[in-house]
């Protein structure tokens, strides 16, 4: 019986979902905006949501459970002090997460992501959407219609 167990399971073993949610919220804090399937953004919601309030809390304790759960380990290996300052400020998603993205939601209690659906995806139908933060000003959505495949009136032209 599968009473009580909440879990997506996606598909995918125990291990394998954990990392691929994982490499789906660094997306996620890197770039702001994940376009992926609907399943998939419903789960990586409530880990990045988890990882989000971690980040607000601030601590060095906090920062360790969420490099654990995002399986981010600090790069040691850089062959000079500037190449290892570009990676600290654009690919440390711990650093980003802490840093860039808590401090912007200190007086939200909750629901820092959004989901909008997209169209179904033409090879097997999935229902595609985009996972984003809330406060994420960037372009807006293609439509449903150009997703399935339909012309514009400015695609004619």
């Amino acid at each position: 019986m599968r009473h009580r167990k909440r879990t997506a399971k996606l598909g995918r073993t125990g291990k394998h979902r954990n990392a691929m949610l994982a490499n789906l919220v660094s997306s996620l804090i890197k770039h702001k905006r994940v376009a992926t399937t609907l399943a998939k953004a419903k789960a990586a919601r409530s880990v990045a949501e988890k990882m989000l309030t971690l980040g607000k809390a601030g601590t060095i304790h906090a920062r360790r459970l969420a490099a654990a759960r995002l399986r981010h380990h600090a790069r040691t290996l850089h062959k000079s002090k500037a190449e290892r300052e570009a990676w600290r400020q654009n690919d440390d998603v711990v650093r980003i997460l802490f840093e860039d993205l808590a401090p912007g939601f200190k007086e939200r209690n909750g629901g820092y992501t959004r989901i909008i659906k997209l169209g179904q995806r033409q090879g097997d139908a999935a229902q595609r959407a985009i996972l984003e933060w809330v406060d994420f000003a960037g372009p807006a959505p293609e439509p449903a219609a150009a997703e399935s495949g339909t012309k514009t009136a400015e695609a004619a032209k």
